[in-house]
C-alpha cells in the first residue's frame, strides 16, 4: 500500500459530528474534530415533555464543515492531498421529507422553522400509535408479515411510524414532500452532489433495520399494505427505491463544491453512509457472536453471524437481522436500549433543577462545574455501596423500550424508596436498571439460539464511566473487552471508506489492518454476580406490574 492513504471517518452523533482523519495503513489517528450541533444544543425543536425531538439540516451542514477544516488544520501539513476517502455514519431512523432535488424541505424559506420539515431524530417517540398499527396490519394475516425480519414488533423509532405521524399532522409537509430520506443517506448524497432522491444510494443498514426492507418482499412493503395502512402513504413507494447498498460500496466522488469547501481534492471517495451503531460495530472488528455494546446516550448492541447457520431463524423482539447490514456477506442482528446515558443525564438534571432556577445568580462557571463533576462525584459515593444495599428497584424505560419487544409508551418506574433513599443510592439503583436491561437483551439473544461468545464496549460510557462498566459486567456475569479508539464510528466509517476506494479488496481486510485493540477489560466480580442474579429477580417482577399496569 502507498504511504500517502488517508480516510476521513465522519461520526454524525446525537449531538456532535466528529471527524477523524486515519492512516488507512494501520488504523492510526491523524487528527481528529468534534463540532456540536448549535440549534440542537440551544434546545431548538425540541419538545422532550412530548417526545419530540428534531433537528435541523443546517446542523448537519455546518458542523460537518466545520469539524472537517478542524480536523484537516490540526494534522501535519500535507494532509489534506493524502485523503483518498471519506466515510459516513449517522443516527438512524432518523429521516427528512425532501423534495424533487433532494433538499429537505427544511432548507426551503418557507419550512425553515418547521419542526415536521425537519429530520426526526431516533429517540423521537411521536408515532407510538402508527407502530401499533404498521405491527396489527402485518400481522393481521391479510398481508405479509413484513415485521418477521425486525423482531416482530414495529417501533415509532423508526422510518414508516415517522413519516406517516407526520403526514397526518402537518397537511403542507404532505403536499410538499416527494420522498423521504434517512440522515446517513442524505449526507453521503449531499457530498458526492447527487440529491436525486431517485438516483442516489440508499443503505442496506437502514433499509433493512428500520424501513421493512429485505428481498424476500422484493424490497419494501408493498403499495397495497402501505394504501391500506393510510392512504396519505399512497404512490410514496415508487419515489423511494428497490435496490440497497453495504456500507463498503461507494456512492461517488466528492462534488466540485465540497472537494472545495473543505479543502480536499474531487477524486475523494464517498462511502454509502449507513447507521452509527453498525459502523461502529464495524470499527470495532466485530467477529462471529462476538456481541458489540455500543454505550451512549442509547445502546445499540450489535451481533453479526454466517448467513447459512442463522438460516431458518427469526429472532423475536430485537431490532432487525438485515443481510450485510454490518459486513457483507453475514447476518447484522441489532437491538439496545432507547436510554441508557439518557438516564443518567437525566438524574443529573433533576438534581441541577435548584441552580437552573437561579439562572444567572450562581454563575454560569459554577452552574457548568457541577454539571462536569456530579455525575463523577455520585459514582463514587454509589460505588461505596453493596448491591442490593440500597434496597431500591428501577426499571430503565424513561425512553421506552427498545428491546426486548419494543414498546415505546412504556415509563420508568422505582419503588423500595425511603427517607435514606439518598442520591448515589438511587443513583446506583438506575445504574443497575440499566446494566439489567443488558441482561435482558443478552436472554433473548440466547433464549433464541443465538450465543453470546464475547462481549465488546465502545462509546463515551464505556470510556468514561468505569463504576458503570463494572456493574454492566457484574450484571451480565461476563467479561468487558473496552475499545481503544475513542471514535470507534469514526473508525469504522474510515474503514468503509478505505474498502470503498479500493485501498482494501473487502472490508474484513480493512478492519484486519485498521484495528485499534482493546485498552481494557473488566472482569466480573463472583461475589456480585451471584448477588445480582439474585436482584435481578425484582427487576423482572417490577417490569411485569409495570407493564401490566402503569403503561400511560
Amino acid at each position: 500500500m502507498a504511504n500517502d492513504n488517508y480516510c476521513i471517518g465522519l461520526d454524525f452523533g446525537t449531538d456532535s459530528v466528529r471527524a477523524v482523519i486515519v492512516d488507512a495503513r494501520n488504523g492510526r489517528e491523524v487528527a481528529s474534530a468534534v463540532d456540536r450541533y448549535r440549534r440542537w444544543a440551544a434546545g431548538s425543536f425540541c419538545n422532550s415533555a412530548k417526545n419530540r425531538f428534531r433537528q435541523h439540516p443546517l446542523d448537519y451542514i455546518e458542523s460537518l464543515e466545520r469539524a472537517c477544516k478542524s480536523a484537516l488544520k490540526r494534522a501535519p501539513r500535507g494532509s489534506a492531498q493524502k485523503v483518498r476517502a471519506v466515510g459516513v455514519d449517522a443516527t438512524g431512523s432518523t429521516p427528512v421529507a425532501v423534495d424533487k432535488n433532494g433538499t429537505p424541505l427544511a432548507l426551503l424559506p418557507r419550512f425553515k422553522n418547521n419542526p415536521n420539515a425537519m429530520f426526526i431524530l431516533w429517540k423521537d417517540h411521536c408515532a407510538i400509535a402508527e407502530a401499533a398499527e404498521i405491527t396489527a396490519l402485518a400481522h393481521s394475516g391479510r398481508q405479509p408479515d413484513y415485521t418477521k425480519y425486525c423482531g416482530g414488533i414495529y417501533s415509532s423509532e423508526w422510518f414508516w411510524s415517522k413519516i406517516l405521524h407526520v403526514l397526518r399532522n402537518d397537511r403542507a409537509v404532505e403536499k410538499a414532500a416527494f420522498s423521504w430520506v434517512e440522515q446517513g443517506d442524505w449526507i453521503s448524497a449531499l457530498l458526492t452532489g447527487n440529491t436525486n432522491p431517485s438516483t442516489f444510494f440508499r443503505s442496506r443498514c437502514a433499509a433493512g433495520h428500520k424501513a421493512l426492507w429485505h428481498e424476500e418482499f422484493g424490497g419494501l412493503p408493498s403499495e397495497s399494505f402501505l394504501g391500506k395502512l393510510d392512504a396519505r402513504l399512497g404512490g410514496l413507494r415508487d419515489r423511494l427505491y428497490e435496490k440497497t447498498f453495504t456500507m463498503d460500496c461507494a456512492a461517488g466522488a466528492l462534488s466540485a463544491e465540497w472537494a472545495k469547501r473543505l479543502g480536499l481534492g474531487e477524486n475523494v471517495v464517498v462511502n454509502v453512509g449507513a447507521i452509527d451503531a453498525h459502523v461502529g460495530a464495524v470499527g470495532a472488528n466485530i467477529r462471529p457472536y462476538m456481541l458489540c455494546k455500543v454505550m451512549g446516550t442509547s445502546t445499540c448492541d450489535m451481533l453479526v453471524a454466517p448467513l447459512r447457520e442463522m438460516q431458518g431463524k427469526f429472532i423475536r423482539g430485537i431490532c432487525g437481522q438485515v443481510d450485510g447490514s454490518i459486513i457483507p456477506g453475514m447476518l447484522g442482528m441489532e437491538a439496545g436500549q432507547s436510554a441508557f446515558g439518557d438516564l443518567y443525564a437525566w438524574f443529573k438534571d433533576l438534581l441541577l433543577w435548584p441552580e437552573q432556577f437561579r439562572g444567572n445568580k450562581t454563575g454560569k462557571a459554577r452552574q457548568m462545574a457541577l454539571a462536569d463533576d456530579i455525575i463523577p462525584q455520585l459514582s463514587k459515593a454509589a460505588s461505596l455501596l453493596a448491591p442490593g444495599e440500597s434496597g431500591i428497584a428501577a426499571l430503565d424505560w424513561h425512553n421506552g423500550r427498545r428491546t426486548p419487544d419494543a414498546n415505546q409508551a412504556l415509563k420508568g418506574a422505582m419503588v423500595g424508596l425511603t427517607l435514606g433513599s439518598d442520591a448515589p443510592r438511587i443513583f446506583r439503583a438506575l445504574v443497575e436498571a440499566t446494566a439489567f436491561g443488558s441482561k435482558k437483551i443478552v436472554e433473548r439473544f440466547i433464549a433464541e439460539g443465538v450465543p453470546i461468545r464475547g462481549v465488546i464496549a465502545l462509546g463515551g460510557i464505556s470510556k468514561k464511566a468505569p463504576f458503570v462498566m463494572q456493574i454492566v459486567a457484574d450484571v451480565l456475569g461476563m467479561p468487558i473487552r473496552v475499545l481503544k479508539s475513542e471514535q470507534a464510528c469514526a473508525l469504522g466509517a474510515a474503514m468503509c471508506a478505505a474498502t470503498a476506494a479500493g485501498i482494501y479488496p473487502t472490508l474484513p481486510q480493512a478492519q484486519q489492518a485498521m484495528d485499534n485493540g482493546f485498552e481494557k477489560e473488566y472482569k466480573p466480580i463472583p461475589m456480585h454476580v451471584r448477588r445480582y442474579a439474585e436482584i435481578y429477580k425484582s427487576y423482572c417482577d417490577l417490569g411485569r406490574c409495570a407493564e401490566q399496569n402503569f403503561t400511560l
